[in-house]
């Protein structure tokens, strides 16, 4: 029996095989992880906002926040649903820490956009502000990612508002 040649029917089949599964490989292959991506300066984008963000508003989508007075009470109720479905069994509504710190006197301490960042961008947020790494090894347990909108964040930070007696 004969071996098949590049210029035979079975070579050249097998020829245009392995160069279309290369072709192929070539195409589906991501140029990097599809979780990160870059600025137009070709800079991962997590780091371009960890570099420009003002560190008391913490990292991520959250910039600024309109906070209303008086408190606005549909988010009020949406909050409070949210944190005794999501958050009660690691936080308290005073000072006790459980798993987590308690709640009380938050909106006193830190900025709205830092607490909506930590509540909706909690693993970037563990990984590199510094405020949420001290609360870390505070707490010893990392935050579960909730995957909570911002818009229920946002439900949340009016519940910790009344919590913290504004009205």
């Amino acid at each position: 029996m004969d071996k098949p040649t590049l210029l035979s029917g079975t070579g050249i089949r097998a020829g245009v095989m392995v160069l279309l599964l290369a072709v192929w490989v070539a195409a589906c292959k991501p140029d990097r992880p599809a979780s990160q991506s870059t600025t137009p300066a070709g800079r991962d984008a997590s780091s371009a906002v960890a570099e420009n963000a003002d560190p008391s508003k913490g990292i991520g989508q959250v910039q600024h926040v309109t906070l209303n007075t008086p408190l606005e009470q549909d988010r009020i109720k949406r909050g409070q649903a949210i944190y005794e479905m999501k958050c009660q069994a690691c936080h308290r509504l005073d000072e006790t820490r459980v798993v987590g710190p308690g709640w009380a006197g938050v909106t006193k301490r830190r900025k709205p956009e830092w607490i909506m960042n930590m509540i909706t961008n909690v693993d970037v947020m563990l990984d590199q502000d510094p405020e949420a790494q001290k609360l870390l090894e505070l707490c010893l347990t990392r935050m579960p990612n909730q995957n909570v909108s911002i818009g229920d964040a946002r439900d949340i930070l009016e519940f910790m508002r009344k919590n913290d007696g504004e009205e």
